[in-house]
Order: C-alpha cells, then structure tokens, then sequence
C-alpha cells in the first residue's frame, strides 16, 4: 500500500512540474507579445485622429 501511494506521489510531483514550466513558458511568451503591442500602438499613437 505505502509503495503505491509513494509512487503515485512521484507522478503527481512530477507532472506538477512539467505543468508549472509550460505555465511559466507560456506567461513569458504573452509577456513578450503584450510588450511588443504595446509599443506598436505608442508608435502609431501619433497618426490617429480622434
């Protein structure tokens, strides 16, 4: 019983950290895009009339 439960611990732990690196790739990527937007529309801010 107790190797089930330290194997399944195991599992759970490592998908736990394949899960939190994608996660953290993923944030970095939208963080980066967003930036990038962002300093396109501050660029084109002065050819739009309102």
């Amino acid at each position: 019983m107790n190797e089930k439960i330290f194997k399944v611990l195991g599992q759970v732990g490592a998908s736990d950290i394949t899960i939190g690196i994608i996660m953290i790739i993923t944030g970095v990527s939208v963080g980066i895009l967003s930036i990038i937007n962002g300093a396109r529309a501050l660029k084109t801010k002065s050819k739009i009339m309102i």
